[in-house]
C-alpha cells in the first residue's frame, strides 16, 4: 500500500509568521505532528510519503504514485482540506480523513466525497481502518467510545519531513485537559483526564530527532503542558538529565494553564532544562467574563502577579485573550491593552470569541438559537464571531480592531518586550557557544536596518537593546529574537483589520437591508 499524507493549507493566521520564517529562510513555523504520528501507527510494510502544503504543492508523480491518499486537518485548515478530498478524487484515489476537524463536524468530510473517516484519537481507530483496508473495504466511519492509552504510541515519522523547511519540531507529552472552559474544544476532543507518555517514551522522540541532526526549538504541543503535574515534574528530571548530557540541542516551549505560577518547583524544572516560553490562556482581565466561560483556574489569584512570577523565574510569557464574552460590558478591548502593558507581555495573541462545533458554549448557543452561518467556514483572527453577542457585534469588532491595532504598534510592541526583558530571569542552560550562521547574520541585519534607522522606531530600538545589554545581558539573544517578531505583527495586524472591517461592513450592509415583506392571507369573512 503507497499512502500519500497531505497536510492542507494554512490561511494566514497569526501564528503562521511569515515575515519571520522569510528572514530565516524556513517555509513553516511547526511540522504535522498528527500525520507523522499517523504513519508510525500504520504498518510499516506500507510505503509513505508526506507533503506538507504550507512548504510545497503535491506534485503529479506523488498523485500517480499513490494508493491511498490520508489527510488531517485542524477547522482553520478546512477550505484547502475539502480541495484535495476533492483533487484525489478526481485521480481516482481511495481517499481518508481523521484530526480534529473531521472528528468534530464529519458530516462535511464525508460530504466531500472523503472514503474513509478515522474520527477520535489515532491509537484506537486507525488499527480498525487497518483491518477494514486489508478486507478489501472502501470505505467505512471509525470511532472510539474510549480514549487511548497513549504509553502505546509510537515515535512519530520524524524522517518524512522535509526538516529544513520548519523553525521548529513539534513533540507530544500528553492529551487533555482538567479544567471546563466553555468555550474549549480540547476537553471535547480529548477529554478532562490528562494522560501522559513516559518520560522514557517521549525521551526517545528526542533521541530520534537528534539522531536525524535537529538542533533548533521543540514546541512541546500539549494543550495544557502541567495538566498533570506530578507526570510532568517526573519527565522534566530526566529531561534535565538527557539536555546536560546532550549539550542542550532544543530549547522548549510550550502551552499551559496561569496555575504554573502556583508550583516554583516545576518552573525552575522547566528554565532546567531549557524552556525558554509558555503559553498562557489570559482571555480577559474581567473576572465576570472568566466566571461566564467557566475559567475558573483564572480567578483564584492575581493574573498580574502570576505572570511576573512566570517573567522572573525565567519564562517568557505569550499569552492568549479573547473579546466578546456573553455579559461582557464596553470598553473590553481597552481592558486587554491595559493589562498586557500592565503585565509587560510582548507576545499576545488576540481574537473574537468563537463557538467552535460541540463544545459546551455551542450546544449552549444552538439552544437558545444564536448561531450564526459563517460563509467561508474558517474560524480564526480575521473572522467575524459565528454567534450573536449580548452586545452590539459592531462594538465588539471595532473595539478588536482597535486593540489588536495598538497592542501592535511597533513601538508599543518594543516596549512591552524591553520591560517584559528587563525583568526576565536568566537562562541555567549554557550550550557550547558556536558562531551564528550567514542566514542569522542576514537576518539580524535586516532586523537592524528596518527597526534601527529605516523606521522611526530608531530612537526605541538602540535605547532598548543597549538597555539589555547592560541590564540583562544573558536574555539578549532571545530578546533580539522577539525584536525580529515585529516584522510579523506590522503586517498581521494591517490583515485582521482590513478583513474585519470587509466583514463587518457586510454584517452592517445585510442587517440595514429592508427584510422582505412576507404577504399574510387575507381573512375569509362570512
Amino acid at each position: 500500500m503507497r499512502v500519500l499524507l497531505v497536510y492542507p493549507l494554512f490561511p494566514p493566521t497569526f501564528w503562521s509568521y511569515e515575515k519571520i520564517l522569510e528572514l530565516v529562510n524556513r517555509k513553516v513555523l511547526l511540522p504535522p505532528l498528527g500525520l507523522v504520528t499517523v504513519a508510525a501507527i500504520l504498518p510499516q510494510t506500507w510505503e509513505f510519503k508526506l507533503v506538507d502544503r504550507n512548504i510545497r504543492a503535491v506534485t503529479e508523480e506523488e498523485w500517480a504514485w499513490a494508493d491511498l491518499v490520508l489527510c488531517s486537518a485542524m477547522i482553520v485548515q478546512k477550505e484547502d482540506l475539502l480541495e484535495q478530498i476533492r483533487e484525489a478524487k478526481r485521480r481516482g484515489k481511495l481517499v481518508a480523513v481523521g484530526g480534529p476537524y473531521a472528528t468534530s463536524v464529519p458530516e462535511e468530510v464525508e460530504g466531500a466525497g472523503a472514503d474513509f473517516l478515522i474520527l477520535d484519537e489515532g491509537e484506537l481507530t486507525l488499527p480498525l481502518f487497518i483491518e477494514a483496508v486489508e478486507r478489501g473495504e472502501t470505505q467505512g466511519v471509525f470511532r472510539a467510545t474510549e480514549k487511548p492509552d497513549v504509553t502505546s504510541t509510537p515515535v512519530p515519522r520524524y524522517d518524512l519531513l522535509e526538516m529544513d523547511q520548519y523553525d521548529s519540531m513539534s513533540v507530544q507529552f500528553s492529551r487533555g485537559c482538567p479544567f471546563q472552559c466553555e468555550f474549549c474544544d480540547i476537553i471535547v476532543l480529548y477529554g478532562r483526564k490528562p494522560r501522559t507518555k513516559t518520560p522514557a517514551q517521549l525521551l526517545k522522540e528526542l533521541d530520534y530527532l537528534y539522531e536525524l541532526g535537529w538542533r533548533r526549538g521543540v514546541f512541546m504541543v500539549d494543550d495544557n503542558f502541567i495538566g498533570n503535574k506530578r507526570n510532568v515534574k517526573l519527565l522534566l528530571k530526566e529531561l534535565k538529565v538527557w539536555q546536560a548530557e546532550h549539550g542542550y540541542p532544543f530549547r522548549f516551549n510550550t502551552e499551559a494553564s496561569i496555575d504554573l505560577a502556583d508550583d516554583q518547583e516545576l518552573m525552575e524544572l522547566m528554565v532546567e532544562c531549557f524552556f525558554d516560553a509558555v503559553f498562557l490562556g489570559i482571555e480577559t482581565p474581567d473576572e465576570e467574563s472568566l466566571q461566564m466561560t467557566k475559567k475558573f483556574q483564572n480567578t483564584r489569584t492575581s493574573l498580574a502577579d502570576s505572570i511576573d512570577k512566570i517573567i522572573q523565574t525565567g519564562l517568557r510569557p505569550m499569552a492568549g485573550f479573547i473579546i466578546g464574552f456573553d455579559g461582557e460590558q464596553k470598553g473590553a478591548g481597552e481592558r486587554i491593552i491595559r493589562f498586557a502593558e500592565q503585565a509587560a507581555i510582548p507576545t499576545t495573541t488576540f481574537a473574537m470569541l468563537q463557538a467552535l462545533p460541540n463544545t459546551a458554549l455551542w450546544h449552549r448557543l444552538e439552544k437558545e438559537g444564536r448561531l450564526r452561518a459563517n460563509k467561508d467556514g474558517n474560524i480564526n483572527q480575521t473572522t467575524l464571531m459565528n454567534f450573536i453577542p449580548t452586545r452590539p457585534l459592531e462594538d465588539i469588532a471595532t473595539e478588536y480592531v482597535h486593540a489588536f491595532w495598538q497592542l501592535y504598534d511597533p513601538h508599543l510592541y518594543l516596549d512591552r518586550i524591553y520591560r517584559c526583558f528587563l525583568k526576565l530571569g536568566a537562562p541555567k542552560c549554557h550550550p557550547p557557544a558556536k558562531l551564528p550562521s550567514w542566514i542569522d547574520i542576514k537576518a539580524l541585519a535586516i532586523v537592524i536596518w528596518r527597526q534601527g534607522i529605516k523606521r522611526d522606531t530608531r530612537w526605541r530600538f538602540w535605547h532598548h537593546l543597549f538597555g539589555i545589554l547592560r541590564q540583562n545581558p544573558a536574555v539578549f539573544e532571545h530578546y533580539l529574537t522577539l525584536c525580529a517578531h515585529n516584522e510579523h505583527f506590522l503586517e498581521y495586524r494591517a490583515i485582521v483589520r482590513r478583513e474585519i472591517e470587509a466583514q463587518l461592513a457586510e454584517f452592517l450592509a445585510q442587517e440595514q437591508a429592508p427584510k422582505p415583506v412576507v404577504p399574510q392571507p387575507e381573512l375569509l369573512t362570512a
